[in-house]
């Protein structure tokens, strides 16, 4: 039984020490290598006598992010990656709301911490790595961690938050160790996989990249950023590194899907094709789909208060292009059910919010005991015992497979002209039309109008025609606004609030 996700590195040093564990441009890393590297940072921390205790991580994406990671876990202490990306100001927050003690950066960061109001100790891990003992530490560290139990933090991952302010997610060793023996078994991964990572590591997307690679001895491949912006050089990449596994977001698949890049290239390894985020458009899946029809292809729904994923759907039937893709059903050790606004049980094919219960349930927001108590709930349908559930927040209904369908936000469905809709439905009928690439629709409250952003083929003229067949009147967007391509925030997701902005820099 694990306590700790460092016992995951353990067994696979015991099995295989020599081979690669993560790559990136750079080179790569034996997991003796990480084993050895990751306890001089632990032994580096030590010096600290913290236990339990954030230590923020200010690292670019590179391997050397990872090996911090392990190296914090290592100490007996939780990380927090920092986006080095983010503005000054949000930085500042998150560490503020930390209180952390020690940050672990490199030379080339280092100097952008002179700008953030902290007081922590900054250990720079070029300068830990050169003076690297011979000999590892590593086992001398694990075996402190006998006394270490499965409910500890190991992340803490900041989200937006609804006050300005960002709420810190904090994800336990038992949560990621469930996640992952699930998704080691529900996808069959082994150590022949190739892990390629699109996700940033600020990002709970990326937490299946790092952990199947521990677990399983994976080689996990650190995909350059800039191979995303041309789709034919991304497909020529996860060829070369031949990958065969990854977890992206929509919007990736998308960009392959709309520059119809496997009429020049396909990927020739690449055999499990997993993704979540946001919405999957059908017509971009067929396009994959129809390329790679033996390929795996997985759909899956969590945020990031849920360790990632609470509900899978592997693709086993066809779908019409404009048909709305299932979310699927529970994984393993989750309990996920709808309530209606009243705190009802919802069963019957009704949209209620998706609440969760389970083993994967983060343990709060770090230092914010009001929104943790706002947002993990008493479950209403138990009077027995105290139970805590998190609602969500999304709204679904479950289908006649018994699979749920996620139709969007509560702060998604909007009362307009009388009418409740769901912009994700608008979206949808959008997407579904030919020669259309990609769309969002967002909702202006005070205007009381519905605003459509699309990008693809079709004029505005020619999608406001196609689109009174496929919504009622009262659903058809107030004005269209097209892009060449739709903006994109950094974990790779539609940027609603950049297309908002760029509504009203426009009138």
């Amino acid at each position: 039984m694990k306590c700790s996700v460092i016992d995951y590195l353990g067994e696979t040093c015991d099995r295989n020490a020599e081979a690669v564990a993560i790559e990136d441009d750079a080179g790569c890393i034996k997991f003796s290598e990480l084993s050895q590297m990751a306890a001089e940072i632990a032994y580096c921390i030590s010096g600290f006598n913290l236990a339990n205790s954030p230590i923020a991580v200010y690292l670019p994406k590179t391997k050397m992010s990872v090996v911090s990671f392990i190296g914090v876990l290592l100490s007996g202490n939780f990380y927090v990656p920092l986006d080095i990306k983010s503005p000054t100001s949000r930085i500042s927050k998150i560490l503020g709301n930390l209180d952390c003690k020690v940050i672990i950066s490199d030379r080339n960061s280092y100097s952008d911490l002179d700008n953030l109001e902290s007081n922590a100790s900054v250990v720079l891990i070029d300068e830990v790595i050169e003076s690297m003992n011979e000999i590892s530490r590593f086992h001398e560290f694990k075996s402190l961690l006998s006394n270490k139990i499965d409910a500890d933090p190991a992340y803490c991952i900041f989200t937006s938050g609804s006050t300005g302010t960002p709420k810190g997610v904090l994800i336990s060793h038992r949560s990621i160790i469930d996640y992952i023996e699930w998704a080691i078994d529900t996808y069959d991964i082994s150590s022949d996989d190739v892990i390629g990572n699109q996700a940033p590591f600020y990002f709970d997307n990326s937490t299946l990249d790092i952990y199947l690679m521990l677990a399983v001895g994976a080689r996990l491949v650190i995909i350059p950023e800039e191979k995303f912006t041309y789709p034919i050089k991304l497909i020529e990449y996860l060829n070369v590194r031949m990958i065969s596994f990854i977890f992206w977001v929509p919007s990736v698949l998308v960009n392959v899907a709309n520059l119809k890049v496997f009429s020049d290239i396909k990927p020739t390894f690449l055999s499990k094709i997993l993704f979540a985020g946001e919405v999957m458009p059908t017509k971009h899946l067929n396009y994959w789909r129809r390329a790679m029809p033996e390929a795996l292809f997985s759909n899956l729904y969590g945020p990031t208060e849920i360790t990632v994923d609470c509900t899978f759907y592997i693709v086993d039937r066809e779908f019409a292009d404009d048909d709305i893709l299932p979310i699927g059903k529970a994984c393993r050790n989750s309990d996920v059910f709808l309530l209606s606004a009243d705190d009802a049980a919802v069963e019957d094919g009704s949209v209620g919010e998706i609440c969760v219960r389970g083993a994967s349930l983060a343990l709060g927001y770090f230092n914010n005991g009001n929104q943790t108590d706002a947002a993990f709930v008493k479950n209403p349908l138990n009077n027995s015992y105290k139970e805590f559930i998190y609602k969500t927040g999304d709204l679904g209904y479950i289908n006649e497979f018994g699979e749920f369908i996620y139709t969007g936000r509560k702060d998604n469905q909007v009362k307009h002209l009388g009418y409740r809709i769901e912009l994700g439905e608008i979206e949808s009928a959008i997407v579904g039309l030919n020669g259309i690439d990609n769309a969002c629709v967002i909702y202006l409250h005070e205007e009381k109008k519905i605003i459509a952003f699309y990008c693809g083929e079709l004029d505005i003229k020619g999608v406001r025609k196609e689109i009174v067949s496929r919504i009622p009147r009262y659903m058809i967007p107030w004005k269209w606004i097209k892009f060449d391509v739709l903006p994109l925030n950094q974990n790779g997701k539609i940027d609603r609030l950049s297309l908002e902005k760029n509504y009203y820099d426009s009138i």
